[in-house]
């Protein structure tokens, strides 16, 4: 009988998938800031200079090397609470998530010393948001080992962050910004810290509304064996699937959080139009809710891959456009952005179902669970692409002469700024599509056939309690 494959039904509900959603909006209400405010916040208010600002992404990712591993391993070791396994730190990790975020939009004031309060107030978040986004990535192949389940998860997951970061991008920019005697436009500290307290509250009225409405399905059987670390590693080594997910989801997020806070600079400095920083952002987004009807049929005919693969080298191309056409008309430039968005939402909606899927493979090679640990390293690789992103756009205004104190920056430095918001975006879609095309196996078919493979071996399975006394 454990060679027959086990026919389930769909397992999740709208509560779930609702649940799922709200849990990604909670942690996107503050990482959504970081991307679109604080490369700004830092330089304008706080008087960090680009390179300041670019050191402390860099050390902040080191300390990532060693935090994000290690609280992988331990919550893959804790004993499931009455509550489940991971739901119980989603919610208990939010509190100090909104706490960190209001000290590090906060200015003490220390003159040359802010760069102190900077490094404090970050790694706070950065370690409280290793807490939630771990525990929360690894949710979803506990909900459901259903592939259609985790697709709908995924898609659900990033229609979350996708309203998570609304306020930061889309309403924010409309109340943060004043002008200087000069009738310059400028980033207003005390305006953005008091939109950063309320987003703090969402974080936790979401954080709760996902801990109560979703459901934890795969429990571990007792006598599970503790994964152990170093097994693990080598297991990796050898998942060419995660391996190749890791690297496209860092080129991925490196460029999301890569577009953001740039084209804030460019929209304020080079269209001279930061209130449409909100359009910007719709015009990224708005594909999603356009293509959601639609995602699942196109990935049942095509596969995951292959959408996000085509995806991938549409924006590509989009951004190259724009990049050539060097335009100064801001509308035809939301345009531009609005097809490059188009082509990068299949890889967004469907990220982290590729990513459960590549979790999977590492089942299917250690014959263990290990969900907490292997999303911690995949994390962390984002996390990389976040400190790319983050290092990468500070040094880049270092060297196209990007002065936060000036009032209006100069035709060069200007110029420059187009050329950074066009060219860069369109490199890393490029090679996210390589990565895509000519790295990561699991396509259709293959996907398919490694699922047979978990069915014989009762891996996943035969694991499934279904009458889990999680609350």
């Amino acid at each position: 009988m454990a060679n027959q494959p086990v026919e389930l039904k769909r397992m999740i509900t709208a509560k779930d998938t609702i649940g799922y959603a709200l849990g990604d909006a909670s942690g996107q209400f503050i990482f959504g800031l970081i991307g679109v405010f604080l490369s700004m916040f830092y330089t304008d208010v706080l008087g960090i200079t680009p390179v300041q600002l670019a050191l402390l992404m860099l050390l902040a990712r080191l300390w990532d090397g060693i935090n994000d591993p290690i609280w992988g391993a331990i919550v893959d070791r804790l004993k499931p609470t009455r509550h489940g396994r991971f739901r119980p730190w989603v919610l208990w990790g939010s509190f100090p998530l909104a706490a960190s975020a209001i000290m590090m939009f906060s200015n003490p004031g220390w003159g040359n010393l802010n760069i102190v309060w900077a490094y404090l107030g970050y790694v706070a978040f950065d370690m409280s948001y290793t807490v939630v986004n771990v525990s929360y990535g690894s949710l979803a192949s506990v909900i459901s080992p259903l592939e259609d389940d985790r697709a709908s998860l995924s898609g659900a997951r990033s229609i979350g962050a996708g309203l998570g970061g609304l306020p930061a991008a889309v309403l924010l920019p409309m109340f943060v910004f004043s002008k200087n005697a000069q009738g310059a436009n400028y980033l207003d500290g005390r305006k953005l810290l008091s939109c950063v307290a309320v987003l703090a509250a969402l974080t936790l009225v979401a954080a709760f509304a996902s801990f109560y409405m979703t459901k934890e399905r795969v429990a571990p059987p007792a006598e599970e064996q503790k994964p152990q670390l170093k097994k693990t590693f080598r297991t990796m080594l050898r998942n060419r699937p995660f391996l190749m997910m890791c690297l496209a989801s860092m080129l991925l997020i490196a460029t999301q959080m890569y577009i953001s806070p740039i084209n804030s600079y460019l929209f304020k400095d080079y269209f001279r139009r930061p209130e449409l920083i909100t359009l910007f952002s719709v015009f990224t987004y708005a594909p999603m809710l356009i293509l959601l009807p639609f995602l699942g049929k196109l990935t049942r005919r095509f596969g995951k891959k292959e959408i996000c693969t085509a995806g991938a080298l549409f924006g590509a191309v989009a951004y190259a456009a724009a990049f050539f056409l060097r335009t100064e008309n801001v509308y035809l430039y939301l345009g531009m952005c609005l097809l490059s968005g188009l082509g990068l939402t299949f890889f967004i909606m469907e990220v982290w179902a590729l990513a459960t899927d590549a979790i999977d493979y590492q089942t299917l090679l250690s014959g263990q669970r290990e969900e907490g640990t292997a999303y911690a390293v995949f994390s962390f690789t984002r996390k990389l692409g976040h400190t790319a992103a983050g290092s990468g756009s500070a040094l880049l205004l270092k060297f196209i002469g990007y002065d936060g104190k000036l009032a209006m920056q100069g035709p060069a430095t200007i110029s420059g700024m187009y050329t950074a918001a066009t060219l860069v975006p369109a490199i890393t879609m490029l090679l996210l599509f390589l990565v895509l095309a000519f790295g990561y196996p699991l396509g259709k078919a293959k996907l398919r056939e490694m699922h047979e493979q978990m069915d014989a071996r009762d891996i996943e399975l035969g694991k499934i309690n279904l009458d889990a006394k999680f609350d």
